[in-house]
C-alpha cells in the first residue's frame, strides 16, 4: 500500500457548508485532532454552538476563507450550490471534495441531471478545481461514529480524474481512520457512489484486516 501522501499538518482543510454532512465531517477531523475552517451561508457568527462543541481545532470562518484551503469540502444542499460557490476566489489546481448529492430535501426528489453524474455538474461549478466525490455515501450520523468497527474499519470510496488529488484524499480517509476504495474516475466512480441511482450509498461496509 503506498504510503499516505497527505503532509501532516500542511494541508489546510476548508469546509463549505454546515449541515448534516458538513458538520459529520468536522467531527471526524475534530475526533483526530485535525484542523479545519468550517463555513455556512449565516456567517461564522451562526456556528458559535458547533465549534464551541467540536473543540479546538475546528474554527468558525467565512465561505471565501474555506475556499482558500488546499483541501475544500463541499456539502451543500443541491439547489443552493451554485449560490454557495459563487464569487469565490479562483480554484487554481485546489482540491474540492464534492460531498453532495443532487436531491431535493425536504421530499428527497432526485434532481435531474440529463443524464450527467452529479460530480460532473459540481465540477462545472468550481473551474480549474481538482475535484474528488468523496464522504457522500454513508448517512451523516454515520459518517460521524467512530470508523473502527467489529474489528475492522468503515469503507469510504473515493473518485476522480486526477491521481495526485485522490492521493491527497485517500490519506485524509486514512488519517481519519477510514478504509478509503477508490472507485476510478469521477464518471465512473460518482455513478456508483452517487445517491439517488447509485448502488453503493448507505451501504455500511466494513473492510476487516
Amino acid at each position: 500500500m503506498p504510503a499516505p501522501t497527505l503532509k501532516e499538518h500542511h494541508m489546510s482543510i476548508g469546509i463549505i457548508g454546515s449541515g448534516a454532512i458538513g458538520a459529520a465531517f468536522a467531527r471526524t477531523l475534530a475526533r483526530a485532532g485535525i484542523a479545519a475552517g468550517i463555513s455556512n451561508s449565516r456567517g461564522p457568527d451562526s456556528l458559535e454552538g458547533l465549534v464551541r462543541e467540536l473543540g479546538p481545532s475546528i474554527t468558525a470562518v467565512s465561505g471565501e476563507e474555506a475556499a482558500r484551503a488546499d483541501i475544500v469540502f463541499v456539502a451543500v444542499n443541491w439547489t443552493k450550490l451554485p449560490a454557495a460557490l459563487a464569487r469565490l476566489p479562483a480554484w487554481n489546481g485546489r482540491i474540492v471534495i464534492d460531498a453532495n448529492n443532487a436531491i431535493e430535501a425536504p421530499l428527497f426528489q432526485p434532481v435531474d441531471l440529463g443524464g450527467r453524474v452529479s460530480s460532473e455538474v459540481v465540477a462545472d461549478f468550481v473551474p480549474q478545481a481538482r475535484v474528488v466525490k468523496a464522504f457522500n455515501h454513508l448517512r451523516a450520523e454515520l459518517l460521524a461514529t467512530d470508523p473502527g468497527s467489529n474489528g475492522g474499519r468503515r469503507v469510504l470510496f473515493y473518485s476522480g480524474d486526477d491521481a495526485a488529488a485522490k492521493a491527497e484524499v485517500a490519506a485524509l480517509i486514512e488519517r481519519l481512520g477510514f478504509a478509503g476504495i477508490d472507485l476510478g474516475s469521477l464518471a465512473a466512480g460518482g455513478k456508483l457512489a452517487q445517491f439517488p441511482g447509485g448502488p453503493l450509498p448507505n451501504q455500511n461496509l466494513i473492510k476487516l484486516g
